[in-house]
């Protein structure tokens, strides 16, 4: 790792400006899972402009069509049932929201896993870089592992145990320590 900072300067985990929409987020997050960054931001922009240019509110988005919002989209059917299960997580009370800020890591993963279509690598992203927590391991990210692998010198790709045994030492910063790894790709994810 302190090869990585020697090489690429400072980087820094920008957690400044307002406190973003979590809820946005989420839908963002949803739309643009497995996809490129090109593809995501098409996808996630028809969504918005099917409602006014703004996320659609967990009771716009239940009361839309699914069919017709996904082919409106671009969407995939199981991004729909994912949007679909975050909008009745959050009005049923299940997923609150406003409270994900004052969690643990541990307890928003959870929180986020019971949405459908949700897992490990999302909710690390969302800890990452929507809630801006500094000490987080992207152990579900292809990339991180590639650049781990890369940086030291390892014969196959880290598992996620392994990872997170090598980031040990990262620690309170592994957030950072993943955002100088995806640099080392000129892979760095956009929040």
């Amino acid at each position: 790792m302190a090869g990585l900072v020697a090489r690429f300067g400072p980087v820094e985990q920008d957690g400044s400006g307002p406190r973003p929409d979590l809820y946005a987020a989420l839908l963002r997050a949803i739309t643009g899972q497995q996809l490129s960054v090109k593809a995501a931001r098409a996808i996630h922009g028809r969504l918005l402009a099917r409602f006014g240019d703004r996320p659609p509110t967990p009771a716009e988005l239940l009361a839309d069509d699914p069919e017709e919002m996904r082919t409106a989209a671009g969407l995939s059917r199981a991004k729909v049932v994912s949007l679909r299960s975050l909008a009745e997580r959050v009005i049923d009370g299940e997923l609150e929201i406003d409270r994900l800020d004052a969690l643990d890591d541990g307890e928003v993963t959870r929180e986020l896993a019971a949405v459908k279509g949700i897992g490990e690598w999302t909710a690390q992203m969302f800890l990452m870089f929507t809630l801006h927590r500094p000490d987080v391991v992207a152990t579900g990210d292809q990339g991180i592992r590639n650049a781990a692998m890369r940086a030291y010198g390892l014969e196959r790709l880290p598992d996620a145990a392994t990872l997170t045994a090598m980031a040990e030492p990262w620690r309170p910063y592994r957030s950072r320590a993943c955002l100088y790894l995806w640099r080392s790709l000129d892979n760095a994810p956009v929040p």
